[in-house]
């Protein structure tokens, strides 16, 4: 019910609050103990990450990929390096992974399962971020892997070219080298090293998260696979008139020296006016930004003058134009006249455009730049006009500018207001709030600059995109990342995919030089595309018969994201129609940040449907940002980016910071770090073990985008691997060594209350962990089987069967504690791979259970003959017995040795409570006896009482032990504020039309409680008599 599922969610989110606490506590403490002065005033060793505490039993060494060796006895204690040492070798070499398909290839009858993982970059290490996508992705994988169906989840890598050839020119950097110091060829062999360097460290940090990958068909999107495919891909979309060579403005970073889509480009919002540091200039230089300044041009042969206003001042050496509305009688008499540069020899005309220019914005007049802004390169476009570029690549101005050719852009920024000035020409400078476009990854200024660059035209290929969608051919949640991918395909630009780099895929396109000509670069017909270079040549030969001609490859590689669009069905054989091809695409699901659904999840889809006709996948799932614990962007230079493998094994301060000495970073922005890392993990980071983590990350994920990621709390989940291990071992003990499971999974009908209500809770676990995988909703399935395990079959069912002694009895309870044990790790299997093969390959083995590993295990199912309901509303008694009884221990104090009294109403549930007593007794710390009295059998002098229901109290003996005088008071408290409840109670029931006009569950519900207030206060009568007739006694 809903109210069983708040309950729930309120103890599971009360049991996180006491995990981190106490997580806390342990870390202030550690901390205080490695503060504490020494007696032998050594010195004071750096606190240790908290670890699990070493098994007792000697480590046996697995040789790799040998099933490790469960003869031996289990360690006391939970390690999660012992734990999770081994299992993943094995798993690889039987084969695990693999597809399983019928005997004759066939997919299996169940349907298929198949994700192509979005590849991690190569150029360092996975974040946290990673480990997130891959605990849900590898979650699924499980869960449909154990359901049946045939799983396929393809492993791989991205060259990210901006991002690896940056981190690799840094690393030359710091021995006064640059790529072109070493020359293109050994350049690029210099990052192939980087990359086999940290794509096999990326490559075993996947394994250690226990992703169950198949390794066998592993890509990297620089292989001969994925090449193969994107050239085949640019050539076909070349031939198809999709692709095509124009000399357009790009968005140019001088500090990487390439090109940029609009998707890497950051827009920073700013007020006004500002102060800005820019890449590669001194850092204590500043440049203004956020301001117009206004200034006068000349208009030639006359005393007039036209003032204008800019953001980018140092532009104005560009101007080809100045614009009015052919409508402004201001300027009507100056159409078709001519203006004069203060700085370069040019005459600028003064032109009409009602398009681009409002008259009642500023002066009315708008100087026009069209090589260096994007709404003047459209006027340029209508009007005819000169396009004049100012920049070279390094963000010098050229000769075009005249005196100022040499500087640097921003310097002629400055120079040039001065200038103006000098001339008389300046008029003013206004606040002016604006954007201003930065480079994601170097955090330059972009410049808008004309290059000759290779497009994409999309409009063509978004429509089936946005019809996908609409359709229901292709799913995407949550919903509010359906809507962003309308509104940016609907809006769709063209793509520039050169890019200006050496590490990538060069572009296989061919400048025909004919021996003899001075033929143009820029001129786009005298370019080829092919496959190969023998194509091309083939091409240029057909293009121009019968003379010399040489090829000269373009120096730019394609955009990383135009390989990477190609990925699920490229990583399956395409263009070859394989028998993977034709088996597993399309995939199943893509699931990946919605950070990046336009810049790459949108490619797939449109160069999937284009190229193959099929929409690559038929559902993307968006998940959350992984923040800091404070809500903050992971940042390097904050000290806040996590290594799940240091989450996994711990870290210590000291080796948190070496870290950051080792790295790419700034010297100022490593202190920076640094001081966050002491902030954050002062104790360093304590060893959590790959399950906890996995289980925490699925666990934080909702609908929602953000995830503030608290090490405490997966700290929390190690703790919950240890009850895990614990309840386990003790449970084996309890089977014993000659315990035989029954052969099925069948109920008896012989159980106990006990046992029919945990079967049904186990049962209600599985159909609640089915359905919100089904529906992706990590946060619900991790807190269904979460609950099981740690408030039903640990803190009840365990605790409830420790005193059975009868055979027959004991017997059944402990085939019902397997097979909880057998399914609830199942269940816990998808979130927690290692840690529940450990344990299962433990059990004993039913006769029907032929899997070698969980990991292929049949998944629980939800099942009719362990639903029973009236078995959860009768043990709701016993609960709520016990709890009562507790809540009288602490009440009174009475926490040990305690003896309890059951009063009943009626014969029927004296019988109940009889029979349930023993039970009753092991969920209540310190009860010693506990009797269930007959009705109207009398309650020994001396108890302490809390009515239960309306037909049982519990009742605890305290005579002597508390302080009566004190109790008759809390007494008559209790009794007041329970009188006052049912006085509210019934004012509300009192009112007209009460019968006719509140529904029947309510007024049933209201009857109820009326009922239970009553015994209530009888109940409490009766405990003060009971206290005072005990006074008297004494």
């Amino acid at each position: 019910s809903k109210n069983q599922e708040k309950n729930e969610a309120k103890r599971k989110a009360k049991m996180e609050k006491f995990l981190a606490k106490q997580a806390a506590k342990q870390a202030s403490a550690a901390n205080t103990a490695s503060s504490a002065p020494k007696k032998d005033k050594k010195k004071t060793k750096e606190a240790q990450p908290a670890a699990a505490a070493a098994p007792a039993v000697p480590t046996i060494v697995t040789p790799k990929g040998d099933k490790k060796d469960m003869s031996q006895p289990m360690a006391p204690a939970y390690d999660p390096t012992a734990v999770e040492a081994s299992w993943y070798e094995w798993w690889e070499k039987q084969g695990f992974f693999d597809p399983k398909t019928m005997p004759n290839g066939d997919i299996s009858p169940k349907g298929k399962f198949v994700i192509s993982t979005p590849p991690p970059n190569v150029t360092g290490k996975l974040h946290i971020g990673h480990a997130l996508f891959i605990a849900i992705q590898d979650s699924l994988v499980r869960w449909n892997r154990m359901r049946g169906l045939t799983t396929l989840f393809v492993p791989g890598s991205d060259h990210a070219g901006i991002s690896t050839q940056v981190v690799v020119e840094k690393q030359l950097y710091k021995q006064n080298l640059t790529r072109h110091d070493l020359g293109r060829e050994a350049f690029v062999s210099k990052v192939w090293d980087w990359k086999e360097e940290y794509g096999r460290t990326i490559m075993g940090q996947i394994r250690l998260l226990g992703a169950s990958y198949d390794w066998t068909r592993e890509r990297f999107t620089l292989d001969e696979v994925l090449s193969r495919a994107t050239f085949e891909t640019f050539v076909r979309l070349y031939d198809d008139g999709i692709i095509y060579r124009s000399s357009r403005l790009v968005n140019w970073c001088h500090k990487l020296n390439t090109t940029l889509s609009n998707l890497e480009v950051e827009n920073l919002e700013i007020p006004g006016r500002t102060l800005m540091s820019v890449p590669g200039y001194p850092a204590n230089e500043k440049f203004e930004f956020g301001v117009l300044v206004h200034f006068a041009y000349k208009v030639e042969d006359s005393d007039e003058r036209i003032v204008v206003a800019t953001t980018r001042i140092e532009t104005m050496l560009g101007d080809t134009a100045i614009a009015v509305h052919p409508d402004d009688e201001r300027y009507k008499h100056l159409h078709g006249k001519f203006v004069t540069h203060p700085f370069v020899d040019r005459r600028i005309p003064i032109i009409a455009d009602a398009e681009g220019v409002d008259m009642q914005f500023g002066t009315g007049a708008v100087k026009i730049t069209p090589a260096h802004d994007p709404n003047d390169y459209q006027m340029g476009k209508r009007h005819n006009l000169e396009f004049i570029n100012l920049l070279n690549d390094d963000g010098t101005y050229n000769e075009n500018a005249g005196p100022y050719a040499g500087m640097l852009r921003f310097h002629v920024r400055k120079q040039i207001v001065e200038d103006l000035k000098a001339k008389g020409l300046y008029v003013n400078t206004t606040e002016n709030p604006m954007t201003v476009p930065i480079c994601e990854k170097s955090k330059d200024i972009i410049e808008p600059m004309m290059k000759p660059q290779w497009w994409v035209r999309c409009k063509e290929l978004a429509q089936p995109a946005i019809q996908a969608v609409r359709d229901g051919r292709l799913e995407i949640t949550p919903q509010a990342s359906e809507k962003e991918w309308f509104r940016w395909l609907e809006n769709i630009q063209d793509w520039c995919v050169s890019r200006q780099l050496w590490w990538g895929h060069r572009i296989p396109a061919y400048f025909v030089r004919i021996a003899g000509q001075e033929n143009d670069p820029a001129d786009d017909s005298f370019w080829v595309v092919g496959r190969t270079e023998d194509e091309a040549r083939k091409r240029a030969a057909e293009k121009f018969p019968g003379v010399e001609f040489e090829l000269e490859q373009d120096p730019d590689v394609l955009d990383t994201w135009f390989s990477s669009g190609l990925w699920p069905f490229a990583v399956m054989g395409w263009p070859e129609n394989t028998e993977d091809f034709k088996k597993y695409y399309p995939t199943t699901l893509l699931e990946t940040g919605w950070d990046i659904l336009f810049f790459w999840v949108a490619r797939m889809v449109m160069l999937g449907m284009y190229l193959t006709g099929e929409v690559p996948f038929s559902k993307v799932f968006c998940h959350a940002m992984v923040r800091d614990a404070h809500g903050r962007k992971m940042s390097k230079s904050l000290g806040n980016v996590i290594d799940p493998v240091d989450v996994i094994n711990g870290i210590t301060l000291p080796e948190l910071f070496a870290k950051l000495e080792s790295g790419n970073l700034d010297p100022r922005e490593v202190s920076k770090a640094k001081a966050g890392q002491k902030e954050d993990f002062p104790n360093g980071i304590p060893q959590c073990g790959s399950d906890a983590l996995r289980f925490a990350l699925c666990a934080y994920t909702s609908a929602g985008r953000d995830v503030n990621l608290n090490i405490l709390r997966v700290d929390g989940y190690r703790k919950f691997c240890n009850k895990l291990w614990n309840a386990t071992r003790f449970a084996l003990m309890k089977l014993g060594d000659d315990f035989v499971p029954s052969a099925e999974t069948t109920i008896s009908g012989k159980e106990s209350l006990a046992e029919r209500w945990i079967l049904h809770r186990l049962n209600a676990a599985a159909r609640d962990v089915n359905a919100a995988l089904n529906e992706m909703n990590f946060m619900a399935a991790t807190t269904s089987v979460h609950s099981f395990w740690l408030y039903e079959l640990c803190d009840v069912y365990i605790e409830y069967i420790k005193p059975i002694t009868e055979p027959e009895a004991r017997n059944s309870a402990l085939q019902t504690l397997y097979t909880c044990l057998d399914q609830g790790l199942k269940l816990l299997h998808p979130f927690m791979p290692y840690v529940t093969e450990e344990l299962w390959q433990r059990l004993p083995r039913r006769a029907s259970e032929t899997s070698p590993s969980i990991s292929l295990a049949a998944f629980p199912e939800p099942r009719e003959d362990y639903d029973n309901s009236q078995a959860v509303a009768d043990f709701e008694l016993v609960t709520s017995i016990a709890k009562a009884g507790r809540s009288l221990t602490a009440s009174y104090n009475v926490l040990s040795k305690s003896t309890f009294y059951i009063s009943n109403a009626n014969t029927a549930i004296f019988e109940f409570t009889s029979a349930q007593a023993n039970g009753i007794a092991t969920l209540i710390k310190g009860c010693q006896t506990i009797s269930a009295l007959k009705p109207g059998e009398a309650v020994p002098a001396g108890c302490a009482v809390v009515s239960v229901n309306d037909e049982v109290s519990m009742h605890l003996l305290v005579r002597g032990r508390v302080d009566i005088e004190q109790e008759v008071s809390n007494l008559e408290k209790k009794i007041a504020k329970t009188t006052k409840l049912k006085d509210s109670l019934l004012a509300k029931t009192n009112i007209a039309n009460y019968e006719s006009t509140v529904p029947e569950d309510v007024r049933e519900a209201n009857s109820t409680k009326l009922s239970n207030y009553d015994a209530e206060v009888e109940a409490l009568q009766t405990a003060i008599k009971t206290f005072l007739t005990l006074k008297g006694s004494e």
